[in-house]
């Protein structure tokens, strides 16, 4: 799909948008802490955030494609933060390793 066709797909009750982001973010945890998903979490910190966005010699929107790449990673730590945190009076589970 493309366009304004996806809009269509979003739920439009908050309970279910909740659980679809407690759920992915419950993923990103059980995923993300097993010893390979550590791993990549240290590559993708190393040749991602721990580099520079841009050089005084790139085009500035080299910058915003690098700063794009970036927020895949900190949103993916954020998902891992979140699950990982105790939820208070939500009910929300948390992630189980297998």
């Amino acid at each position: 799909m493309a366009g304004w066709d996806d809009f269509d797909e979003l739920p439009t009750d908050i309970r279910v948008a909740t659980q679809m982001s407690d759920d992915l973010d419950m993923l990103c945890a059980k995923v993300m802490t097993t010893e390979d998903g550590q791993k990549l979490m240290r590559w993708l910190r190393s040749t991602l955030l721990e580099q520079p966005v841009a050089t005084p010699d790139c085009d500035s929107s080299y910058a915003y494609y690098r700063e794009g790449q970036n927020s895949v990673v900190r949103d993916i730590e954020a998902r891992i933060k979140r699950s990982l945190k105790p939820k208070e009076n939500n009910g929300r589970q948390q992630p189980t390793q297998q």
